[in-house]
């Protein structure tokens, strides 16, 4: 018998939830594009994600996902021919690079994993040994969908001032951006990329680049730029298509104001409070699950765990297994295991994760908790007690204020 029957939960890593309000708001007519309410609102959408951002530097928005973002990004500061140091744990900064390497670029990868964090001391390491400062750009994912780690991006940039290397900072905000603290200005990043479909709770299809004056000048000589992803004609334009290079995301940007209204009524330090307990509660949960059983949360220190996703490993074919019965059976959808072994291969059935960002509550990560605790007895997968009364506790202790 299926209990799934009812209103169905995703607790994927992306696209997360998109709220009613958000959209409510994309239910409606097609605006006219020339003159009126769209054009009017730009300026506060553009300021409003500067402050989720935390930065005052230049704002770009492209009609993209991430893939495009990770472009835009890269074209507006290289020509074919320049160094990129990537430091990598998981999968996307291997995505990033290979962009990259088809714009031309030369691209060492300093990889760490699926299990730890970037090293900042190794980093530090291989920007001293570069003497002639040929090291062009380090474009660093700061939370890693697939692992669920979180790097310090301030240590890296630590690391540049410390060697003295001119190299830019690039931090890949995607799954992050209203989840995971990020402060751009402070934090020393030259450009940050994001996109809708997570923390911004919006559906996917715009992508946005945060640039400052350094990475701008850069742009003068950069070989790879072309007539759309050039960042410059989007920023502050005195006409609506100019942003967009073309006709505005309509729909989008009525969904995007009415998430950024949501953040900032709530209070983008709240919002981050409230992710930050909401995954302890999830970590809570697992880590008792583990006591008695194989499964283990990918990242292991607390301190590099995201805010926003949580991978998990249960070994053989039991996170494949869970993922059904939830799905199927419970009426939670999970999110498969991504990068962490070979498609088809005996260990891929064995990896899962929960996405835990943007538009979500106690109650949605306590459901799912629950479900997930009937699938592992369902799965006759072995686990440890008091795995809800452990998220119970880590939700009931939070500051009610």
């Amino acid at each position: 018998m299926s209990l799934a029957n009812g209103r169905s939960y995703l607790a994927i890593p992306g696209p997360s939830v998109v709220p009613e309000a958000v959209l409510r708001a994309m239910h409606r007519a097609a605006p006219n594009i020339y003159t009126g309410e769209l054009r009017e609102m730009m300026p506060g959408i553009i300021a409003d994600l500067k402050r989720v951002a935390r930065t005052e530097a230049h704002c770009a928005i492209y009609i993209a996902n991430g893939h495009g973002i990770w472009e835009a990004a890269l074209a507006n500061i290289l020509s074919p021919g320049d160094r990129l140091l990537v430091p990598a744990t998981g999968r996307f900064a291997h995505g990033w690079s290979d962009i990259a390497r088809r714009l031309g670029a030369e691209v060492e990868i300093l990889d760490f994993g699926k299990r730890d964090p970037i090293d900042a001391a190794r980093v530090a390491e291989v920007l001293r040994a570069d003497t002639e400062h040929r090291i062009k750009a380090l474009p660093v994912v700061y939370v890693d969908t697939s692992t669920g780690i979180r790097n310090d991006i301030a240590a890296i940039r630590a690391a540049l001032d410390e060697t003295g290397h001119p190299a830019l900072l690039l931090a890949d905000c995607i799954a992050s951006l209203a989840c995971d603290p990020f402060e751009m200005d402070a934090w020393g990043v030259d450009v940050t990329i994001a996109a809708s479909q997570k923390g911004l709770m919006t559906p996917p299809g715009i992508g946005f680049v945060w640039y400052n004056d350094r990475a701008d000048a850069a742009r003068e000589t950069a070989g790879c730029v072309t007539h759309y992803w050039d960042w410059r004609p989007r920023t502050d334009p005195d006409q609506l298509y100019l942003y967009f290079d073309g006709t505005a995301p309509t729909h989008h940007l009525y969904g995007l104001r009415t998430a950024l209204d949501m953040i900032h009524d709530e209070g983008l330090d709240r919002v981050l409070a409230r992710h930050a307990t909401l995954a302890r509660a999830i970590w809570a949960a697992l880590d008792a699950w583990g006591q008695g059983g194989p499964l283990e949360v990918n990242m292991a220190d607390h301190a590099h765990r995201s805010h926003a996703v949580t991978a998990i490993r249960l070994g053989g074919d039991r996170a494949d297994r869970l993922r059904h019965w939830c799905e199927f059976t419970g009426g939670v959808t999970l999110g498969i295991g991504l990068g962490m072994a070979e498609p088809g291969s005996p260990e891929a059935g064995g990896f899962f994760r929960i996405g835990h960002m943007g538009h979500v509550n106690a109650h949605m990560v306590l459901g799912t908790l629950g479900v997930m605790q009937a699938g592992l007895l369902a799965c006759d997968i072995p686990h440890g007690p008091g795995a809800l009364d452990a998220a119970a506790a880590v939700c009931a202790a939070a500051d009610p204020g």
